[in-house]
């Protein structure tokens, strides 16, 4: 009988015998001192405040472990994906033999990390000593709350200050809750289960089948995460501008599910893309999330990254007239991002001021436009036509 050499390797190797425990506060260590490291791949920090306060409350209270991290331990530095920094996302220049590159649980880390090193982005957070759990404050810390950058900081003497200039906290019962409650938060295991040396294709693979099973976003953030070593982070530069443009206006549940943080500022960028490369308009590239041309944009910032930003630049400044527009011409609220970015790619289309006439077809064609139950040929024609007004 013939057997497969590979099977008879991976029969004589099970890689849950290389899982480790680490606590939170040793990764935490890891993370400042640079020997854990995100994967250039890895997409950008996508949790919520609502979602950060979820994991620290379930680490406090939860009656089961977090699931694991996965790590890929890189031994061969010489064939090593490029590395980028936590919550920054700056290029690791110098990978060490033994560096631990995170392949799932960026978002785990990062909570733990902001806490750990008092970060602005938690600044809202505290644990109410009322409610026994963590929650957001609106205005100022009550006397029974502490900021959780205070509690779980990695400096011990943080806490004990804070608790001397609070006279409600200096107080030897709430002295020792809190105490209680930040040893067991630093002394919270994880589980890390550990690969060697995986490629990139490996690593990806591994991050699909731990997540949403190869879904095309969690892919798509995949592609545009690696033009950081091109100089373009197109989180910081671009979507995320494009999201806080949208909360200013009140537009913020258009962000649920998770998959559209990305595929609807992506699908934006068709009608800068096709005016930058000098291309009339192609019925396939119509600003909607079924018609995201990531290989297109990213080919367009190996090629020259100036056209890129040039695309960012253009988007956001006829998202913003998009914007003004239904403001200024009290327009009903949008029912789907659809009207927004239909309405950005006609201004891309004609950047020059548009006449009475114009905006008073602009506003028929907004006040009568259906995108309910269409198709995606009938969703393209819809902008096809816009276009011709």
């Amino acid at each position: 009988m013939i057997i497969n050499k590979n099977l008879v390797k991976a029969a004589g190797y099970n890689p849950t015998k290389e899982s480790r425990q680490k606590s939170i506060f040793e990764m935490c260590d890891l993370i400042e001192k640079g020997e854990i490291s995100l994967p250039l791949y890895q997409r950008d920090l996508s949790w919520t405040l609502k979602k950060s306060i979820e994991l620290l409350n379930y680490q406090l209270l939860g009656k089961s472990p977090v699931s694991p991290i996965s790590i890929n331990v890189i031994n061969n530095i010489d064939e090593a994906v490029p590395q980028v920094t936590f919550i920054d996302r700056e290029i690791v220049t110098n990978i060490v033999r033994g560096q631990n590159s995170v392949v799932d649980g960026q978002q785990r880390l990062t909570t733990n990390y902001k806490a750990y090193i008092n970060h602005d982005d938690f600044k809202t957070i505290v644990l109410d000593l009322g409610k026994g759990q963590f929650v957001k404050f609106d205005e100022q810390p009550r006397p029974n709350q502490i900021p959780v950058g205070i509690l779980l900081n990695k400096d011990d003497s943080v806490l004990f200050e804070y608790a001397k200039e609070h006279r409600s906290l200096n107080d030897p019962q709430a002295i020792n809750i809190l105490l209680q409650v930040k040893n067991k938060m630093k002394s919270y295991n994880y589980t890390i289960n550990q690969a060697i040396d995986l490629t990139e294709d490996e690593q990806i693979d591994w991050f699909e089948v731990l997540n949403n099973a190869g879904s095309r976003v969690s892919i798509i953030q995949m592609r545009f995460s690696k033009l950081k070593a091109h100089g373009i982070d197109i989180y910081t530069q671009y979507t995320n501008i494009y999201k806080e443009k949208m909360y200013e206006r009140g537009y913020d549940d258009f962000f649920t599910p998770q998959k559209t943080n990305v595929s609807y500022p992506i699908a934006a960028l068709n009608p800068a893309y096709e005016t930058i490369v000098g291309k009339e308009h192609n019925k396939n590239f119509a600003p909607m999330p079924s018609d995201t041309k990531e290989n297109q944009l990213c080919n367009l910032c190996t090629e020259n990254p100036e056209k890129l930003t040039k695309c960012f630049e253009i988007t956001l400044g006829a998202l913003d007239r998009a914007l003004d527009f239904i403001s200024e011409h009290n327009l009903k609220k949008p029912e789907r991002v659809d009207y927004i970015n239909y309405l950005l790619g006609y201004l891309v289309f004609h950047p020059q001021d548009i006449g009475d006439a114009t905006t008073h077809k602009l506003i028929e064609w907004y006040n009568t436009v259906d995108f309910r139950n269409k198709s995606n040929s009938s969703r393209r024609k819809i902008f096809t036509e816009l276009l011709n007004i």
